[in-house]
């Protein structure tokens, strides 16, 4: 069974950032597991952003 992957959207770190900003705004600044497990991806994703700017 073949299967086709469409090429991840590539954002920049500012974009990135402002996501986690409403993460934790939604949160009310406490995160629960699943928010937890979303922001460590969002944290890994700005930094890769920011590698590609350095």
């Amino acid at each position: 069974m073949a299967t086709t992957s469409e090429p991840a959207t590539v954002r920049t770190a500012a974009e990135v950032n402002e996501q986690i900003r409403a993460l934790w705004l939604r949160a009310g600044g406490r995160l629960s597991a699943e928010e937890r497990a979303e922001y460590d991806g969002l944290v890994v994703e700005w930094a890769a952003a920011m590698r590609r700017v350095a």
